[in-house]
């Protein structure tokens, strides 16, 4: 059994927290149904997000809405709209629920504007850039469409899609991130503490010491004298490095190079043709037209190779050809992804099938982090052990040569 923490409207019109154990979320929701009240929402207490943006708020005083804060505010009002209540009522509802104050004032705001007669685009519009294009253009072909809440509930589900894989990638790199920090900080307390601790044993000696052992001790006087320079100078060629990325010709030539990278090249580009599919699939399922739809989906694409292509797949369209013709002609796309592609536009079913893509290659993903964390794991290991293992055996070695010439 597992723990969920539910939100819940009584039939009385009052908004109920709880806690409660069920073997899924689908039993929580079935019970609360049972007793005649509406879910809003039921997440398991040991993987709900929100909680730690409440708590970070706490110690920090932030005021902020977050991206997480959008993804369950969606899915609240897809809950609510899809359960028969007004937009009005559904808004007004959702300003009770949040316990941020920077997530009931902006609804409190959209719902005075939906009020003043705007449009639900409108009023999202004007919150500061909360609500990014691809997520307005989506509302507003609702709003044409007459099906607004079937929308926000599909908009619900890209958006728990994609923090889904952001968060499992996140959480895929903690345990290796973690393990190289440690590795440096090794290295640099041996560097900086341990290894001149000898240096002034053997230079009373006045022999001369192994190469070795020169390097080793060459580098930690190094360290220990210029440290601040060499933070300076590893800050300094982090941001030309970033600089010279804000050039476009340079930053695409050097996505074209990330591309070609074995293993971590095909990871970003699944990655990106993952993100590019449910996208472009979820706009063209809420009825947003295909030119504007590919316009919104070239802002998603972090690899400006792979986003450059986007252009000639416009004017492919425009001209009357295909979707996959460019993808096929650019070399940049699994061959997998541009077939399915293919079928899709021959059977009238693009939306669907783009959809599916994104599904495959949201697992492929996942299995290939993985894979390559599972290999970069040891990888780490091994070399922090070989480098602490260089550092002990340029200290014996000056030590036995040490001993020779007292024998």
């Amino acid at each position: 059994m597992t723990l969920f923490r539910y939100k819940a409207i009584s039939q009385s019109g009052r908004v109920h927290v709880g806690e409660m154990e069920a073997p899924s979320r689908t039993a929580v929701i079935s019970r609360l149904q049972g007793t005649g009240q509406l879910p809003i929402s039921a997440e398991e207490t040991g993987l709900q997000r929100t909680s730690s943006f409440d708590l970070r708020r706490l110690f920090t005083g932030s005021s902020r809405v977050s991206n997480q804060d959008i993804v369950v505010l969606t899915r609240e009002l897809a809950t609510l709209l899809q359960a028969g209540l007004p937009l009005d009522s559904a808004l007004l509802t959702l300003a009770g629920l949040s316990a941020s104050p920077a997530v009931q004032s902006m609804v409190t705001d959209i719902h005075s504007r939906v009020r003043e007669g705007m449009s639900l685009s409108e009023a999202m519009l004007h919150q500061g850039g909360l609500f990014n294009r691809l997520y307005l253009n989506m509302i507003r072909a609702g709003e044409a469409g007459g099906a607004m809440h079937q929308i926000i509930d599909r908009i619900a589900d890209y958006l728990e899609r994609m923090t889904e894989l952001r968060n499992t990638i996140i959480t895929a790199l903690i345990y290796p991130c973690i393990l190289l920090a440690v590795a440096m900080l090794s290295v640099l307390i041996l560097l900086g503490l341990v290894v001149p601790r000898f240096v002034p044993l053997f230079a009373d000696a006045g022999e001369t010491l192994p190469l070795l052992t020169r390097m080793v001790f060459g580098a930690a006087a190094l360290f220990q004298s210029w440290w601040w320079a060499l933070i300076l100078a590893v800050g300094v060629a982090g941001w030309i490095f970033m600089r010279q990325l804000e050039d476009a010709e340079k930053r695409l030539r050097f996505d074209t190079w990330l591309l070609g990278l074995p293993q971590i090249g095909i990871l970003l580009q699944q990655l990106d043709v993952a993100r590019l599919c449910r996208t472009l699939g979820t706009l063209l399922n809420n009825g947003v037209p295909v030119l504007t739809a590919i316009t919104l989906v070239r802002e998603v694409i972090a690899n400006r190779a792979l986003a450059g292509v986007m252009d000639k797949v416009s004017a492919s369209l425009e001209q009357g050809r295909r979707l996959a013709q460019p993808l096929k002609d650019s070399g940049l796309f699994p061959s997998l992804a541009v077939q399915l592609i293919e079928v899709g536009e021959e059977s009238g079913e693009l939306d669907k099938m783009l959809l599916k893509v994104a599904e495959i290659y949201d697992r492929e993903v996942q299995s290939r982090v993985k894979r390559l964390l599972t290999l970069l794991e040891p990888v780490l290991i091994l070399g922090l052990g070989g480098v602490i293992a260089l550092i002990i055996v340029s200290i014996l070695m000056a030590m036995l040569g040490l001993n020779d010439l007292v024998g």
